[in-house]
Formats: structure tokens, C-alpha cells, sequence
């Protein structure tokens, strides 16, 4: 199964720890580099139906997928997905030049020295970074990701009655939402750090390349575990509050001060992460920091991490460049779950021999 292309006509399936997003574009304008929202909607998880990226209980899972199709009428079969967390691998290598052939041929004896799982237990794909590389070298982007994840996604895909023509990576998948959305400037170097539930997906990019990326183990979840224990709330009553409802017995008040240490928590982890790639990486700087997910919400973070750093940070809007019809869709539906469909819209953008 390819990482990475895609066939005519597919949905973008983002399986995530708190809900399953789809979204069904139109490909318009000249080229086919325009689109148009044709479908989009989401549909909750139980908690733990998936814990750290594993899926926990595929039974939920299926029906929250059917469900979603049935409610859109959406037709197509062909789905695109992505996963993420501690079973998939990206890393740049560099190797002396090759042609495509013997890099073809000697990819998994190369890809054996980085990858911390047997290479018989990954899918394993790879492109040639542009321009990379120095001193009769080629720098290499490796993606391998552990076949067990790949089947436990494609399987509930499957189960649910649809094709999984793609699994692709979620860094990969917000970045081609950019992409799309804001364009390609050469020079500059983008930040893009999609917060969901239980992980955060970080992929530096400079130009159309991703330069560094990395999943970390921080989200929305913390913030709700805090108020729960914090305020001795339920699972429930902590996820509503934390999204601004109001909950009985509970003071608004005291839950700005939880967020707080949350939002340091996770501005800390970003904070190592971009100190790390500046030390490893031939560029010491972040132009721009663009934020998405369902806790990009939360109240403050954007702000905090503004605060923090220099880049500025702003919403990353799936449907910057992508045109949809306000009397199919509620622009105030589309502003509310817009950062939550990052990766969908990103999946659902995928094209022919896209790398």
C-alpha cells in the first residue's frame, strides 16, 4: 500500500482520538489546483476508542464512519487516510548519489540502520529531497510506518464498507493543506503544529519540503484530565467547559488558571522542539507559526503562544483557497469546525503521484 498518491475521486478520512472528520472536494480551475467543498462533517468518539493513535475499539470506530457517509450521502468509496504517533518513523538520511534505480535497490538494506522496528514489521516508503544533500551526497525523506497500524486503520475502513486506497501521514497531510490553502514561498520557513486530543503533529517546512517534523504525546485530553481532577467534574462536564459551555456548579472563574498551566505545558513542548531543530538543522529561524486542530481553540493558547513566540502564530483555515457554497454549508459551521478539518481537507486534496 502506497504512503503517499492517490487515485481519481477520494474522501479524506481523519481518524482522530476525539472524532472522525470527512471531507469530499471538487477539483476546479485551471490545472485542477482549485477546490470546492463538496462534502464535510464530523462525528464524536467515545473516549478510548483510540488511545495514543491505536485504535481501541474498531467497533466504534466503523459505525462512526458509516454514520458519517450515510449523513453526507457521500457516494464515493475511495478513501484517504493518515496515522500518526510513536509506530510511524520520518526521518532525512543522507546517502551518496544514486540513480533511482539503486536507490530503489538499496533503500530497505539503507532504511534498516535508522528504523527502530524489525523492517519486516513497516511499509516503507521514501522521495529524494530537491536540492538536499552536499559533498556527492542526496538527502533522503524515509516514512516507515508499522504494517499492524496500517492494517488496524485500513481494516475498520474496510469493515465499514469502503476502499482504503491511501494511508499517508498526518504531518504530511496538514502540510498539503497548506499547501493548498496558502501556497508555496520558496524561502520561508513554516511552523505548522495541528493539536488534537491526545497528539500533537509538528512539521517544519521550508519551501514545499518538510525540513523537520516530529509527533509528540501532548493535546486537548490534558486540558479536560485537568479540569476533571481539578474541579471534580466528569469526563463530560470537563469537555464541555473546556469548550466554553456552561456547567452547572461550576465556576467559569477558577478554569481560566487550568488552561493556563496547560498552555504552558504545551508551549514548553514546542519550545524543545523548535530549540532541538535549530540545533540540528541548517536554519535558526521560524517565519511563521500557523496552529490547527480541535485545541487550537482552547481559549488562550493562541494567544500564549504568540506571547512566547517571535514567528507569530495564526489559525490555520482549511477553507483559505478552498470555495465552498454558503447555502450548502453554514459559513459559522465552517468557521467553528475549521481547524479540526486540517488533515481531512489535506487527505481529500491529494493528487495523482503526489509526493
Amino acid at each position: 500500500m502506497a504512503l503517499f498518491g492517490k487515485k481519481k475521486g477520494l474522501v479524506g478520512v481523519d481518524i482522530g482520538s476525539s472524532a472522525i472528520k470527512v471531507v469530499e472536494l471538487r477539483p476546479g480551475g485551471k490545472g485542477g489546483n482549485e477546490y470546492q467543498l463538496a462534502n464535510l462533517g464530523l462525528e464524536p468518539l467515545p473516549p478510548e476508542a483510540i488511545v495514543d493513535g491505536a485504535i481501541m475499539d474498531s467497533g466504534a470506530v466503523i459505525d462512526a464512519i458509516q454514520r458519517l457517509f450515510t449523513a453526507q450521502k457521500i457516494k464515493t468509496s475511495e478513501v484517504a487516510t493518515s496515522v500518526s504517533g510513536n509506530a510511524v518513523i520520518v526521518k532525512k538520511i543522507s546517502l551518496p548519489q544514486m540513480t533511482t534505480e539503486e536507490l530503489a535497490e538499496s533503500i530497505h538494506w539503507e532504511a534498516e540502520q535508522y528504523i527502530p522496528f524489525d523492517i519486516q514489521d513497516v511499509s516503507l516508503d521514501y522521495e529524494v529531497v530537491e536540492g538536499g544533500g552536499s559533498g556527492g551526497n542526496m538527502d533522503v525523506l524515509l516514512v516507515a510506518v508499522k504494517k499492524d497500524k496500517i492494517g488496524d486503520y485500513t481494516s475498520a475502513i474496510s469493515q465499514a464498507g469502503k476502499n482504503p486506497s491511501i494511508v499517508d501521514v498526518d504531518v504530511f497531510a496538514l502540510q498539503n493543506c497548506y499547501e493548498v490553502n496558502y501556497g508555496i514561498d520558496a524561502g520561508r520557513v513554516v511552523a505548522l503544529l495541528n493539536v488534537g486530543a491526545s497528539i500533537m503533529n509538528i512539521n517544519i517546512t521550508k519551501g514545499a519540503t518538510s525540513i523537520f517534523n516530529r509527533d509528540i504525546a501532548v493535546g486537548g485530553n490534558q486540558y479536560t484530565d485537568a479540569i476533571q481532577k481539578d474541579l471534580n467534574l466528569s469526563f463530560d462536564q470537563a469537555e464541555a467547559l473546556k469548550k466554553g459551555a456552561r456547567v452547572e456548579g461550576a465556576n467559569p472563574d477558577n478554569l481560566q488558571p487550568i488552561l493556563q498551566a496547560v498552555s504552558e505545558n504545551i508551549a514548553l513542548e514546542i519550545q524543545k522542539t523548535f530549540d532541538f531543530f535549530k540545533a540540528t538543522s541548517s536554519e535558526d529561524r521560524i517565519d511563521r507559526i500557523f496552529l490547527s486542530g480541535g485545541t487550537a481553540k482552547v481559549k488562550g493558547l493562541q494567544e500564549l503562544l504568540a506571547d512566547r513566540f517571535d514567528a507569530g502564530v495564526e489559525l490555520l483555515n482549511p477553507f483559505n483557497s478552498v470555495t465552498y457554497n454558503p447555502r450548502d454549508f453554514d459559513p459559522d459551521f465552517i468557521s467553528d469546525i475549521g481547524p479540526q478539518a486540517a488533515i481531512a481537507v489535506g487527505l481529500a486534496a491529494r493528487k495523482v503521484g503526489d509526493r
